[in-house]
């Protein structure tokens, strides 16, 4: 198996995600996993999900580069991406990770504002004298 790549995409946030065989170490923006997230397990938890359903954690090895929206959505993204590259690399890793959404893109994005409006729908207040 050679290197895979996918991009992953939630939000505003975009992650390039090479997959490769090796030891299970994550590195994202040039930072180790652990440092990049600091001490947000459950979001850890969250991108460690595709490779724990498909009992990779320990034989591949994922380089990342995330852009865009915030830590979260970033995770999420690299989750996707993640998902993406693992079920390009096996097909019967797309029926495992299908019925977890986890190749489908959260594509909510911040509706925008209209004229004449305070925000996205928000009307000024309405004086009836």
């Amino acid at each position: 198996m050679a290197k895979v790549y996918a991009t992953g995409k939630r939000k505003t946030a975009i992650a390039k995600v090479w997959v490769t065989p090796g030891s299970g170490k994550i590195v994202v923006n040039e930072m180790d996993f652990e440092a990049w997230l600091g001490g947000h397990e459950t979001i850890k938890k969250r991108v460690r999900q595709p490779l724990a359903l498909t009992k990779q954690e320990t034989s591949m090895d994922i380089k990342a580069i995330t852009a865009g929206g915030g830590y979260s959505a970033q995770a999420d993204a690299l989750r996707h991406g993640i998902s993406k590259a693992l079920a390009s690399m096996d097909m019967a890793f797309r029926g495992i990770l299908k019925p977890y959404g986890l190749l489908t893109r959260d594509s909510r994005i911040v509706e925008r504002k209209k004229y004449g409006k305070k925000k996205a729908r928000r009307s000024p207040q309405f004086s009836k004298r």
